[in-house]
């Protein structure tokens, strides 16, 4: 007897459902992301217990390295430019170029001295950042009026932002208490008494 010769029959699958939920996956993914930018420095926060979320736009992050160096930087590109066009009305003599401007306006947070801005905003991105390592923006009062770090925090305020603004102070486990209590005490003479402090969460038996 003859074997029986079954057809065979090619399978087909429709892969476009797929295409088309991986698609809205991607777009959902790339509309809903945010991009993390390198900060000027690394800080190690120190441990808390506390669950207090820290709110994520209009927020000015202070950033105090372990060797007490203060670093500003907002949450977005045009609070960045807004701050720096209000400081340029405040400070006589600070011209940048537009290309300048550029490169403050794209960096995560910045530290430099008012009359080291020029020099330093012409580098790359890349170098702006090792070299405003080892500056940090002065708390000392310029003329017996405002320090630079408060010029910059006021200029912050005084955006139209500004009202809606938080601040949130981000110190390095090892900086020195006395630069955090300084850098306090000017928040406090312009009456900024609310702020969060940025920690890293542990557990309560560690």
């Amino acid at each position: 007897m003859g074997k029986v010769k079954i057809k065979k029959a090619d399978v087909w699958i429709d892969m476009t459902p797929m295409s088309d939920v991986m698609v809205l996956l991607l777009t959902f993914f790339m509309l809903t992301s945010t991009f993390v930018k390198n900060e000027a420095v690394k800080v190690n926060t120190p441990g808390s217990v506390s669950e207090i979320k820290v709110p994520e736009t209009e927020v000015l992050q202070i950033l105090v390295d372990k060797e007490g160096k203060i670093f500003l930087g907002l949450d977005k590109p045009g609070y960045m430019k807004e701050m720096l066009e209000n400081v340029q009305g405040q400070v006589t003599g600070l011209d940048l170029a537009p290309m300048q401007v550029k490169n403050f306006v794209a960096l995560a947070s910045f530290g430099m001295p008012v009359s080291e801005m020029s020099n330093v905003l012409k580098h790359e991105a890349s170098d702006i950042n090792e070299l405003q390592k080892k500056m940090g923006i002065p708390t000392d009062s310029i003329n017996g009026g405002m320090s630079e770090f408060q010029i910059w925090v006021d200029a912050a305020r005084n955006s139209s932002f500004g009202s809606d603004m938080k601040i949130a102070i981000k110190a390095d486990a090892a900086t020195p208490y006395k630069v955090v209590k300084k850098m306090m005490s000017e928040l406090q003479d312009m009456s900024e008494n609310r702020y969060y402090l940025i920690t890293s969460l542990k557990k309560e038996g560690e």
